[in-house]
């Protein structure tokens, strides 16, 4: 029942947003008119779904503790950098995407090279999707693949194509309202069963009970997490490489109606991030110690379990919905940047220029279908992983990582070169392929699978770091004219002061966060 009226509640929105997706610009853009509260919420709410649910639910299971890295190390400073640094660049720049970004600032084959990886990667996010939900129904209400994912995709198809980007976002207010309200109970009923956060951490094997204790400075072949791995490997190159380039987060960011709003989007959102870990890891680490005896547990069904185990019938029905509307954040957040990128960086650039704008409105909902379909398929691949957060990782090494380093140089640098950023971006994808396809092969070990995500990251990083330097050594650069308003030394439009108070604020989330490092440290 309550299900049901979650699936009619998200559609109802489609619907009444169907008006203000008239337009290219505000089918694909909210022609950037939304309130930075909505902006704000949609922003987390579209990390909130199989990623932040099922997934570090499902990590902390398996990894302990540990799993604390991806807030505290692993969001939070690279979402003060993007709002301080990086927005006001984005802004200048008026590009309307990541891809074309990169066209203004490097040339066309970069941003050809950027649309396929970050479309690979989307459809695949997207399939995580649709096989957490799978999961999900398959253990509360015994429904099969087929019948989950047709279901969800067919509903999040019929709002997105209806409503467009404004229509996704403000259902993804709703989906993290109702994500709120049903961890809650179950983090309620979890403490009062164990008599508290200190029962739990006494429970589990000491290796698990810890952040940084016992951490080895560098054993990636042994160790399933080093120092090294998570400072750099996590904190720097996965984490700032996922907000800071992320497609699907600056475009929410953007929509902001005004500047102000476009900065302090992503500082609201880290400002709730710091306090989720209570809602996710500390039902991981239940979980890790009513479930550890089985040896078969599937990590991912982790969360589902709990909630069979502390809800009873009314109870549950709500804890369902609160899983589902997050795994339907991430379904539909991917598909529409997906659908915003092909549509405006292939199709418009390239396909079809010059076009009316009803028809980039049109081919913009076709593809939306198209890109349903290619998240069904590409659901099953996420089968043969028994934990999404090391999936998700693996792609983000592959596709994030390296395209970091081509922004920093491309934002922070005048001298990084066009043919270099190019090289050095594909570069760096192959590399951390090639580093992915020899751990599967046995020819390199790693203690876990997530350190050698957080090494094969390092190390896509660094290849393309390097290979566009040395590039841009001997090629020529743009004109100091044409960067005008692309990198943080040619500003023409105006420099976007940052005021103080947004500063101040950004200071106090980054004391915060250290703070709490050191105590569950």
């Amino acid at each position: 029942m309550t299900v049901g009226v979650y699936f009619f509640t998200t559609l109802v929105v489609g619907w009444l947003f169907r008006r203000k997706a008239q337009s290219s610009s505000e089918f694909f853009h909210a022609a950037r008119t939304l309130p930075t509260a909505i902006t704000a919420i949609a922003f987390l709410a579209a990390n909130c779904g199989a990623l932040e649910i099922v997934g570090i639910v499902s990590a902390s299971a398996k990894y302990g503790a540990e799993t604390l890295h991806f807030y505290w190390i692993g969001a939070i400073p690279a979402m003060v950098f993007v709002a301080l640094c990086m927005m006001p660049i984005y802004m200048r720049s008026r590009a309307l995407t990541v891809p074309e970004f990169l066209k203004l600032r490097f040339n066309e084959a970069t941003r050809t090279l950027n649309v396929i990886c970050c479309g690979i990667m989307m459809i695949l996010v997207s399939g995580i999707s649709l096989y957490a939900l799978s999961q999900v129904l398959r253990t509360f209400l015994g429904w099969s693949f087929t019948q989950t994912t047709l279901t969800a995709a067919a509903i999040v198809f019929l709002y997105v194509s209806l409503g467009g980007l404004t229509a996704t976002m403000y259902n993804e207010v709703i989906q993290f309202g109702l994500i709120i309200l049903g961890l809650l109970p179950l983090v309620f009923f979890i403490l009062r069963d164990f008599h508290g956060l200190g029962a739990i951490l006494s429970q589990l094997q000491p290796s698990m009970r810890h952040t940084w204790v016992g951490l080895p400075i560098a054993s990636p072949h042994v160790a399933r997490m080093d120092v090294v791995g998570i400072t750099m490997g996590l904190g720097f190159v996965l984490s700032f490489g996922y907000w800071c380039t992320d497609f699907v987060l600056i475009q929410r960011a953007l929509a902001a109606r005004s500047t102000a709003g476009v900065i302090n989007t992503p500082l609201i959102a880290a400002t709730v991030k710091i306090f989720f870990p209570v809602l996710v890891v500390l039902p991981g680490l239940a979980a890790a110690v009513l479930f550890r005896p089985q040896l078969e547990f599937n990590y991912d069904q982790a969360l589902p379990v709990l909630m069979m185990r502390y809800y009873r019938h009314g109870l549950l029905g709500f804890g369902i919905t609160a899983i589902l509307a997050s795994l339907m954040a991430g379904l539909a957040g991917n598909i529409n940047a997906l659908v915003t990128i092909w549509t405006h960086d292939v199709y418009r650039a390239t396909l079809a220029p010059g076009k009316s704008d009803d028809h980039y409105v049109l081919a913009g909902r076709i593809s939306t279908l198209a890109a349903i379909l290619l998240s069904i398929a590409t659901a099953y691949l996420a089968l043969s992983f028994n934990d999404l957060m090391d999936y998700l990782q693996l792609l983000f090494s592959l596709f994030n990582a390296p395209l970091l380093a081509t922004f920093l140089l491309g934002m922070f640098t005048t001298w990084a070169t066009p043919k270099a950023g190019f090289w050095g971006l594909l570069f760096g994808t192959l590399a951390s392929i090639a580093h992915n396809f020899a751990y599967r092969l046995h020819w390199i070990t790693y203690g876990s699978d997530m350190s050698a995500n957080f090494y094969g990251a390092i190390l896509a990083w660094t290849s393309c770091f390097l290979v566009t330097a040395l590039l841009s050594a001997i090629t020529p650069a743009k004109p100091h004219e044409e960067l005008a308003d692309l990198t943080c030394w040619t500003g023409t439009r105006g420099s976007i002061r940052i005021p103080r108070t947004t500063v101040f604020h950004a200071l106090i989330i980054l004391a915060i966060c250290l703070c709490l490092s050191i105590v569950f440290r």
